[in-house]
């Protein structure tokens, strides 16, 4: 249990006074949690002044009560502190964790609820906060998954050759683009009956023909102008990785993504140094330190941080910064609600070298209908001018779907 001795302060410093209208204080901790492809955790910080903040973090066991129990260390603060309340959370719970893991992800929740609190108070969007922007609008890839979607297994009457074919990649890809959008993803790692043991991470000869079979399908299909990612989640050995690249080169693939387990940099750096197959990884680790060691390893072509999981949107704009000194593009993962995928892209609005942002959720149909007004349209978002994170969640919608257990946030 986390705990704070209000007869001392949260950091070694007296708090900084602030003008009157500035001056606020937090009074409550609130949170609730929506089932959808994921569960989508939603936190709300109040304050004496009557406005609220709402942010999301990853999802995760324990996310939610780590959030809870944090409380303590956050009533009576300033929520216009952003970069210090972070600070303070993350070193009193170091002894949880907060290197990495769950806690840092509880921690993102509450920082992207602070910046819309700030937004609020300051009457400015949240990506304001963060310096400004460099575009209007925020590229978006769809993640496919994997042709026809896995769930088609449930009837056992079709053979994993015929749902993770190439044809169906295909028609999955065409389908994707006629929803507008121009950069699309696919699961590269599916069932097939060339492989022999999926545990020993060793690629034999038939299964990357496969794979590569898949991948020149759908980039032949697609218009140059439409991006085509695919990835491995960490499947495989850094041989088996590394040959299955080389045999993607001729093909125009956006990037590949996670060929190798996230643990060992110098693996990751072996197999993207090996090929001039884009590599993409980051997603697996929390915080600029963390990030770090892609980095200045150029252990990866393209950083891929997930904002919401790994320390909020002022961490990930350090990733980026970081990332900019060593000349590598930045594309954020993102597996979140609207609320989260819309906190994202303010912050990346205000990275220069960013890519594209990814979307989730496109089997979920009510996904949109969790905030009030529109999200993606046409593959972008339109950064919200609206203070704080700019968008309001649906209450009646979050009913809908709350997990079994929970209960909504107070009345703003």
């Amino acid at each position: 249990m986390y705990y704070r001795d209000r007869s001392e302060n949260t950091m070694g410093l007296e708090r900084s006074r602030s003008p009157p209208n500035r001056d606020i204080e937090i009074t409550d901790v609130q949170t609730t949690v929506v089932g959808g492809n994921y569960e989508w955790i939603f936190v709300r910080i109040y304050t004496d002044a009557g406005v609220t903040g709402t942010g999301e973090a990853y999802w995760g066991h324990g996310v939610e009560s780590a959030i809870r129990e944090m409380e303590p260390l956050l009533l009576g603060e300033n929520p216009l502190d952003i970069d210090r309340l972070y600070s303070h959370l993350i070193e009193r719970t170091s002894g949880q964790g907060s290197i990495a893991g769950t806690i840092v992800t509880a921690i993102s929740g509450i920082e992207i609820a602070l910046h819309d609190i700030a937004g609020k108070v300051h009457d400015m969007p949240a990506y304001q906060l963060l310096g400004g922007k460099y575009r209007d609008d925020v590229r978006v890839y769809c993640d496919a998954h994997a042709g026809e979607h896995a769930s088609s297994l449930d009837a056992n009457e079709i053979s994993p050759e015929d749902i993770y074919s190439p044809e169906s990649y295909v028609d999955a890809a065409k389908d994707v683009v006629a929803e507008g959008f121009d950069a699309l993803k696919f699961d590269l790692d599916v069932p097939s009956s060339h492989v022999k043991d999926r545990a020993n991470r060793y690629l034999r000869h038939p299964e990357i023909d496969n794979m590569v079979d898949i991948a020149s399908a759908v980039t032949e299909a697609l218009d140059d102008d439409v991006d085509v990612a695919f990835d491995l989640h960490w499947t495989w050995s850094a041989d088996s990785a590394t040959r299955l690249a080389k045999q993607l080169e001729p093909y125009d693939v956006w990037w590949l993504e996670d060929p190798v387990p996230p643990e060992n940099v110098s693996i990751q750096r072996e197999v993207t140094r090996s090929t001039s197959t884009t590599i993409v990884s980051g997603e697996n680790r929390y915080r600029s330190d963390g990030e770090r060691g892609l980095i200045e390893q150029k252990a990866v072509d393209i950083i891929h941080p997930d904002m919401p999981k790994t320390g909020g949107m002022r961490e990930t704009q350090k990733i980026a910064d970081l990332a900019d000194m060593y000349s590598i593009p930045v594309a954020l993962h993102n597996v979140s609600s609207p609320l989260a995928t819309v906190a994202a892209a303010h912050v990346a609005a205000s990275i220069p070298h960013f890519l594209a942002l990814e979307y989730h959720s496109r089997d979920v149909d009510w996904w949109p209908d969790l905030v009030e007004g529109p999200v993606i349209e046409d593959g972008s978002i339109a950064v919200p001018e609206k203070p704080g994170i700019g968008i309001t969640l649906d209450m009646d919608e979050v009913a809908d779907h709350m997990l079994d257990g929970e209960t909504l946030f107070d009345e703003e």
